[in-house]
């Protein structure tokens, strides 16, 4: 029998006054007890001269962590199943304008920042049109990307002031944080708390469903990703396209990140329903990743307009117009509003 036995008996005899209640405390027999209090008298072994009280483990019962567990769950539950399609009231009669911008990257010094203030000031002139971001707004450099800042003339600093222009100048449909902005953590979830705060927008770092309510009853629903799975070397705007092949029942389906640009659509034969997948490209012209891995250029459009106009029904080709130049898409949008 270990020494450690025979002095935890003699312990809990002393503690708890009795043979009986000390084999109870210890979860044993009695006969038991009183064969390690035997032992213990032989070896001379006497009560602990001193007793310690155990600190409260520092860890919640099993009880309390399952009551917190189902609390956070249900929260979990109401917050995705309310994301899983927003609803957005459109107030405006007629038809509208989305202007889509691909990944800003607004202070890269590759980007064509005369380009984005351009777009920016055509949303805000022009009746009926809102905007749209696709993510990735600045570079939010980190770990061992973070030596980038030292090649760009913007600072990280600065990159935040531009960011906080660019959400502020024009009404956003969505704003998406994109894989640059996960990556940062604490800036994420900085301007994540501030765009919410200050902006009348939809926010999230990978995606937002959203469905378009007009005043005349239709709806359009609108599934906008910083990236959808699949890609292919024949088709860039694959991945959209998979999706609405693959069950996405959506009018429109957006999405950027691979700075390449791409446009499809695909009619439902059960539904007749038209969908249309964009991917845009970046306002980053000139960068030298792709330049050192030989990517190929594939940027058609940095910035494309979709046109919705709710008079007509999900199998018509007039719903839903693409334009793939901003100002045409606002010359149309213009023209179309006034011949209503």
């Amino acid at each position: 029998m270990s020494r450690e036995k025979m002095q935890t008996a003699v312990d809990a005899k002393k503690r708890y006054g009795s043979v009986s209640a000390g084999a109870r405390a210890l979860e044993i027999t009695r006969t038991t007890m009183q064969g390690r209090l035997r032992a213990a008298e032989k070896e001379g072994i006497s009560p602990t001269p001193f007793s310690i009280v155990a600190a409260p483990d520092a860890t919640l019962p099993a009880e309390a962590i399952i009551e917190r567990r189902k609390q956070q769950f249900a929260h979990l539950q109401k917050s995705e199943k309310a994301k899983h399609l927003i609803p957005v009231k459109v107030t405006v009669d007629g038809p509208i304008g989305i202007s889509h911008f691909g990944d800003p990257h607004l202070d890269d010094d590759g980007t064509d920042i005369a380009r984005i203030e351009r777009d920016v000031n055509l949303v805000k002139r022009t009746p009926g049109m809102m905007a749209a971001n696709i993510g990735d707004g600045i570079n939010a450099w980190v770990g061992r990307l973070a030596r980038l800042y030292a090649e760009q003339s913007t600072s990280e600093a600065e990159a935040i002031r531009l960011y906080e222009w660019f959400l502020r100048e024009v009404p956003w449909l969505y704003c998406l944080g994109g894989n640059h902005l996960a990556w940062h953590s604490g800036m994420g979830v900085a301007l994540h708390r501030w765009i919410m705060n200050n902006c009348a927008t939809l926010f999230d770092n990978s995606s937002v469903r959203l469905e378009l309510r007009f005043p005349n009853g239709r709806a359009i629903r609108v599934n906008a990703r910083h990236d959808f799975s699949g890609h292919s070397m024949w088709n860039t705007v694959h991945g959209p396209l998979k999706a609405a092949t693959m069950g996405w029942r959506d009018h429109l389906l957006t999405c950027g990140h691979t700075h390449t640009s791409g446009y499809a659509i695909l009619k439902d034969p059960a539904t007749a329903l038209i969908s249309h997948a964009l991917r845009l490209s970046s306002y980053k012209t000139y960068d030298r990743y792709a330049r050192e891995k030989g990517l190929p250029n594939q940027d058609i459009f940095a910035n494309a307009v979709t046109i919705i106009d709710p008079r007509y029904g999900d199998d018509d080709p007039r719903l839903i117009h693409t334009c793939f130049d901003p100002e045409h898409g606002a010359d149309y949008l213009t023209w179309l509003r006034g011949k209503r």
